[in-house]
């Protein structure tokens, strides 16, 4: 008889709600490929939302914290998902609430010049340096645009474009209506459309 060991890496690939159901059992190995999942996720939303390295770091760490602390009174696990990038949004937002009335502006482009969406967006990279010039101005003018826009709308835009949450999502995530939701990524939509127009 085949030994399949303890873990679940062995069986046949199991579906996230499987993985949370393990972890919410105390499956220490599960709860940590749940963190492999969403930790890079909730970085790129947080640092996107704050501007902040150190700040984005130590949301990933509260809301996955609060997600293992959760996680016994989770009823369904086919929402981990949401309520993590729910804990996550709510942080930063609360965050940003406590700041300055400063602007912030992002010093450290990698994440967004990183990202595989952005590249989808504009095209491969490829190696011509006059294209990779242009490249590095459309990202720096779009992180100036996220940066201009109010955090609810920044968060909305995010949710929806870059990371693919559905509106009911980022509903419950904002504490709004869907009908909310798309007013404020319709005006967030018209505001980097307007600023990215040099770039058609």
């Amino acid at each position: 008889m085949e030994d399949r060991g303890t873990g679940f890496e062995s069986e046949p690939e199991l579906d996230e709600g499987s993985i949370v159901a393990r972890a919410q059992d105390g499956d220490l190995a599960a709860f940590e490929q749940l963190v492999v999942v969403y930790q890079d996720r909730l970085f790129r939303l947080a640092y996107r939302m704050l501007s902040d390295r150190g700040e984005a770091e130590d949301v990933v760490q509260d809301a996955l914290t609060a997600t293992w602390r959760g996680l016994p009174m989770l009823q369904d696990v086919r929402a981990f998902g949401g309520w993590a990038y729910r804990l996550a949004t709510n942080r930063c937002l609360d965050l940003l609430r406590k700041r300055s009335a400063h602007p912030e502006t992002i010093t450290d482009l990698e994440d967004l010049r990183s990202a595989t969406e952005f590249r989808a967006t504009y095209g491969p990279a490829g190696s011509d340096p006059a294209y990779e010039a242009e490249t590095a101005a459309r990202q720096d003018s779009l992180t100036t645009l996220l940066n201009t826009l109010p955090p609810e709308q920044r968060a909305c835009w995010l949710l929806r474009e870059m990371h693919g949450r559905s509106y009911a999502e980022i509903g419950a995530t904002l504490k709004i209506s869907q009908s909310a939701v798309r007013g404020r990524l319709a005006r967030a939509r018209h505001e980097i459309a307007e600023g990215m127009s040099e770039w058609r």
